[in-house]
């Protein structure tokens, strides 16, 4: 296996190899290669030296690659979310391990043929590594999995973009702008392009900037408005579920949102009293490990004993709502208003 860095590297070089099995959670990384390599490899004449499968056409993919690509030195064949590298039940037969069994034989057989002529680019979701195929793609090619990036690696790769257009961004910054907006690469890139065509060449990316330009995620509003409820500051906190609303977040969401938020800050209570792992305890991704000062932070702002009666509003609340006895709205800003007033019990 090669790691994503090493392989772009490669694709840069332009050093193409006959066989890709590109695989994971991070699909943002996974079509920014896949487009490196149709760059690097040339002009694609779909049917000819450019062929797709999937799960409904796999079944003629060494076909394909047996075809000819007519005027064209190799072909790409790009074969997306086929079923072939998934983990199958055991004892499972069938069609298609029929054709695992028969396409991994073919390429070990005839890799210096697919040398000559191919470029396939499997691209999956998830791979079994135990498999048969797997070991040979692994053997034979270039295997590379996809994981969520941690915030270190993100911050990397977007300060890059930034130096590429000429546009300042310091270490923190980039930090807080990882907070307001999430994790997920296709979401920062859009939001990171919108915020250098504003700040222009030779210009410089402020924390201001994120706050009036960005897209926050609810979740990271939720943490704004938890900070206003644990300085007893109501009207903050009000104005926040009023920006939610404004921008048009179901209510119901809102609800979900704050009972998931109040409940990691209960398990966050639990997991520093009883010395547990915090990142264990609050099941959090390596691209999430950050949020464990934030919840550190935040649970400060409660005991145990008020953290219960939140979860139990919000739950009472939930009941309330669907049996029609009470507007949710009117039911979260009761519940923000008790605890801000000290009532909670």
């Amino acid at each position: 296996m090669i790691t994503i860095d090493n392989l772009e590297k490669e694709i840069k070089e332009g050093k193409l190899k006959s066989i890709y099995l590109l695989y994971g959670e991070e699909t943002y990384l996974i079509e920014n290669n896949v487009k490196k390599i149709k760059k690097e490899f040339g002009e694609c004449i779909k049917g000819i030296n450019y062929i797709l499968i999937d799960e409904q056409n796999v079944g003629e993919i060494i076909s394909d690659i047996e075809t000819p690509s007519f005027g064209y030195e190799k072909k790409l064949i790009i074969a997306r979310n086929t079923g072939l590298l998934k983990k199958e039940a055991k004892k499972k037969t069938g069609e298609q391990s029929k054709l695992k069994e028969k396409l991994s034989k073919y390429i070990q057989d005839n890799i210096n043929i697919i040398n000559d002529s191919v470029v396939l680019v499997f691209i999956e979701e998830e791979a079994d590594t135990k498999q048969e195929l797997f070991n040979i793609i692994d053997k034979n090619g270039i295997v590379c999995k996809f994981d969520y990036q941690k915030p270190a690696q993100i911050e990397k790769r977007l300060k890059e973009i930034c130096n590429a257009y000429k546009v300042k961004i310091d270490s923190q910054t980039i930090k807080y702008f990882i907070e307001c907006c999430g994790t997920n690469m296709q979401d920062l890139i859009n939001e990171i392009r919108k915020l250098i065509e504003f700040a222009g060449e030779n210009g410089t990316i402020k924390k201001d900037d994120i706050d009036q330009l960005s897209i926050k995620k609810l979740e990271s509003v939720i943490f704004d408005l938890t900070d206003d409820l644990g300085k007893k500051d109501i009207s903050k906190a009000l104005q926040v579920l009023q920006n939610l609303i404004y921008a048009k977040e179901p209510l119901a969401k809102i609800l979900v949102t704050l009972y998931n938020h109040f409940k990691k800050l209960y398990i966050t209570k639990l997991a520093l009293n009883n010395n547990k792992d915090l990142v264990n305890s609050l099941n959090l991704k390596p691209n999430q490990s950050f949020l464990t000062n934030k919840y550190k932070i935040q649970s400060k702002f409660f005991d145990e004993l008020e953290l219960r009666f939140i979860l139990q509003d919000l739950c009472d609340l939930d009941f309330n709502f669907k049996c029609g006895l009470i507007d949710l709205q009117v039911g979260i800003e009761t519940i923000l208003c008790r605890y801000c007033s000290g009532k909670v019990s």
